[in-house]
Parts: C-alpha cells; sequence; structure tokens
C-alpha cells in the first residue's frame, strides 16, 4: 500500500499541476494528504505532519529567500547587473565575449532570480549579436547556462537553499561542490557544446528600440558588486570550514570560531551583505529612503510564492517519513543495487519534463530522497552529491510546460521550434554531463 501511496501521490501532484493548473503551493499540499492517507496516517498525524514540515523548513528557508530577493532586487535596480556584463566584455575583448557573458550569468544568477537575469542581460546579448552580426544564440547561449546552473546548483539560490534544507546539507558543503561540479560544465556546455546549437543562416533582425545602446560602465559600481557579493559567500564558506574542522576535532573550539560560525551563519552573513547592498548599491547610488522602500517591499512579492512553495514540499518529505515511506525504499535499495543518486536523479527529471517547473522538481525530488536517507549512513559529502544530483535533474529538457522556455523565446525573438533546437537541447546537455560528472564522483568517494 505505501507504493501506491508514493506512486498515486505524485501521478496526482502533476495532474494537479499539468490538468488542472493549480498553484503548485495547493498541489503540494492535497498530494502530502493524499500520501498520508494511504500510507495510513490518522487525521492528527496528518495535521501535524503539515504543522512540523512546512516549520521546519521555513524556519531557515524563509530568511534565506527574503534577504536574497531584497540583494537581488538592489543590484538589478541599480544596473550593477549590466555594468559587470559591460565591464567583462571590455576587459575580454571581442573575442572572449561569450565567456564574458557566461560569468556575469553564472555570478548573477546567484542573488537573482533566473527571469529577471535573462531580462535584464538580454539587451546585452541582442547588442552583441547586432554588432558582430551573429545569430544571437551565439551569445544567448553561454549567458542562458551561466544563470541556469548558478541558478540550480549554487546557493544561496533559493532551489538549491530549499534542498539543502530538506535533505540537511551544510550549505558550505553545497557552495563548493555546486562551484566544482558547476564551472566545467558552465565551460564545457556554455562554450564548446552550444556553438552546435547555433543556426548559421537566418540572423534575427533585431529594432532599434530592442537593442542596448552601447554604454560605459562604473568600475566602481563593479568592484562594489563583486565585494559586497562575495562577502556572504566567503562568511559561509570560513564559518562552515572552521565547524567542520572543529567537529572532527582538528582544531579546538574557541572564540573566534563562535564569532566566525556566527558571522557564517547564512542568516547573518546575508543581512550583513544586504545591508552593505542597501548602503552602497543604493544610498551611495542616490537612492532615496522611499525609492529603496519599494524596491525591497517589491522584490518580496515573488519570494514568498516560492517560500510557500518551498514550505509545502517540505510538508511532503515530513508526511512521507512518518508513513515509513521512506524506511521501505531505503530497505529496497539496500538490498538491490540501485543507487539513491539514480533515484534521486530520475525523480527529479520525471517530475522536471511532465510538469515543468525546475523548483517543483527539485523539492518533489528531495522530499522523496530525504525520507529515504535515515535508513542510510551517508557522510555529508554523499549527501551533498545527492542533493547535486537533484540539481542537474532539475535543468533538464527546458520545453513548453516551463515558463522559462518562453521567456527565451519571445526575449530571443525565436520561432518554437527554434527553441526547441537550442535552448531544450542545451539545458538538456547541461543536465546528463553534469549528473555523469556527479555519478562518476560519487563512486569513487
Amino acid at each position: 500500500m505505501l507504493y501506491v501511496a508514493i506512486v498515486s501521490g505524485v501521478a496526482i501532484l502533476l495532474f494537479l499541476i499539468m490538468k488542472l493548473k493549480l498553484n503548485a503551493f495547493l498541489s503540494l499540499l492535497f498530494a502530502s494528504i493524499w500520501v498520508g492517507l494511504l500510507g495510513g496516517l490518522s487525521g492528527d498525524e496528518i495535521i501535524r505532519s503539515i504543522s512540523d514540515g512546512m516549520g521546519s523548513t521555513l524556519a531557515f528557508v524563509a530568511t534565506i529567500v527574503g534577504l536574497g530577493a531584497i540583494f537581488g532586487a538592489i543590484l538589478e535596480h541599480s544596473g550593477g547587473a549590466q555594468a559587470l556584463a559591460r565591464f567583462l566584455l571590455k576587459k575580454g575583448g571581442e573575442s572572449k565575449s561569450r565567456l564574458a557573458l557566461l560569468t556575469t550569468g553564472f555570478i548573477v544568477s546567484i542573488p537573482v532570480f533566473f527571469d529577471v537575469g535573462i531580462i535584464i542581460l538580454m539587451p546585452i546579448v541582442k547588442a552583441l549579436s547586432k554588432k558582430s552580426n551573429r545569430h544571437v544564440l551565439y551569445y544567448g547561449l553561454p549567458l542562458l547556462t551561466g544563470l541556469g546552473i548558478t541558478h540550480s546548483f549554487i546557493p544561496p539560490t533559493p532551489g538549491p537553499v530549499a534542498v539543502a534544507e530538506i535533505l540537511q546539507v551544510d550549505l558550505g558543503y553545497a557552495i563548493v561542490i555546486g562551484a566544482l561540479i558547476g564551472i566545467p560544465i558552465a565551460l564545457l556546455c556554455g562554450l564548446t557544446l552550444s556553438k552546435k546549437l547555433v543556426p548559421t543562416h537566418e540572423l534575427p533582425e533585431w529594432e532599434e528600440n530592442e537593442v542596448e545602446n552601447e554604454q560605459g560602465f562604473d568600475s566602481g559600481l563593479v568592484k562594489t558588486i563583486m565585494w559586497v557579493l562575495g562577502l556572504p559567500i566567503i562568511l559561509i564558506l570560513i564559518g562552515s570550514l572552521l565547524k567542520t574542522l572543529a567537529n572532527e576535532g582538528i582544531i579546538n573550539y574557541g572564540p573566534i570560531i563562535d564569532i566566525m560560525s556566527f558571522l557564517g551563519h547564512p542568516f547573518v552573513s546575508l543581512l550583513i551583505g544586504t545591508f552593505l547592498a542597501l548602503y552602497f548599491l543604493g544610498v551611495k547610488k542616490g537612492l532615496g529612503k522611499d525609492e529603496l522602500f519599494k524596491v525591497t517591499n517589491d522584490s518580496l512579492s515573488p519570494a514568498g510564492s516560492i517560500i510557500l512553495i518551498t514550505g509545502a514540499g517540505g510538508v511532503l518529505k515530513t508526511v512521507m517519513i512518518n508513513t515509513g515511506i521512506g524506511d521501505m525504499i531505503a530497505q529496497s535499495m539496500l538490498n538491490t543495487s540501485f543507487s539513491v543518486l539514480l533515484l534521486a536523479y530520475l525523480v527529479t527529471v520525471l517530475v522536471r519534463i511532465m510538469q515543468g517547473s525546475a523548483t517543483v522538481a527539485m523539492l518533489t525530488g528531495a522530499g522523496i530522497v530525504a525520507a529515504v536517507l535515515p535508513g542510510i549512513d551517508l557522510s555529508m559529502l554523499e549527501k551533498t552529491f545527492i542533493m547535486m544530483a537533484i540539481a542537474a535533474g532539475s535543468i533538464v529538457v527546458s520545453h513548453v510546460n516551463d515558463s522559462g522556455f518562453w521567456l527565451v523565446n519571445r526575449i530571443l525573438g525565436q520561432s518554437v521550434q527554434q527553441t526547441l533546437k537550442s535552448w531544450t537541447i542545451q539545458s538538456t546537455l547541461i543536465s546528463v554531463t553534469s549528473f555523469l560528472m556527479i555519478f562518476i564522483i560519487y563512486q569513487l568517494i
């Protein structure tokens, strides 16, 4: 009966989102209740699972997503993303323009949502395309690759943060492993493989008002962005490293470790970064109190949706743990050669292809895997690679049921067929190559 509960639960989740077009938050909650009922939980146990799952997940994730949304909105409003892109383009010259756009996407997607990154940076892609008389995909695919990889693999972006919390993965581990996997895959897919997907004819015709005018850049602004953006990440990494060394007995606990652990906690480090952004990218750039209030307030609207969906993903995880589904799957896997890493990837891929949302796919995959993990003895490093497998699965086959697909389609001015032949294939290449890398390394650790 437990197998029926999990299979039918995922089927109902997909049906509600795909056929009935129900909001992902409501769909995840309904699917969780369904799994609980079929799994033998009483009404009181289901209610308690909803409360516990929502509370335990959002106790961490809500603060991170909220701070990240404000940080990203200030970066967008200050024009920092465009300044960074123009800076890298000028430093690298036209020969390194694709690498510059890849790097820009990779960095900007840390605090800025994927869709927003596309909107604010695509005018630069169009300008380069017109100036060099190359197809827009020649520059667009590297940018999309950088944005997509960071969005899926590297905290503190919302998806990876949510998965890390559900799987109980240390964010320091997640940042380091995500970067070690993401950077080579970005270079391989964004610079090398993407060239095969660029048409050699049919150059798009751009209207003048569609193309960004030539602009300079504020080198001081670029430097400010780099250290304001880098400081929270550095604090998280130092805090995580010192805590790990102390837990392993390599160094002794002391006041310095306590202080750095406090400063390196994502709550504190991102709060520091957000206040620095408010001052150096807001106040110092001439933004008044009213304008800053509006920017920060408006940024929390999309964050609210992500927070609620993430909480509902935590509910699904808690329900499956409480029904014993996780123990059952874990026991079955121990008796076979089937890998939890492969389970994480395949479940995420299935949900991603069927309903389109990368966030829902990540949360569903994480929820199922988190229910399995208590029955399997895994190190923090192994859990981090399982998290990366979920990230790899979430980016696969971006097609017509994915809002990101249509955004790319409209902004690049392509037909549906052209977008399927370019971004859909590119997203799949990113997913498959990253999972192969993850799988090989996982077998060696």
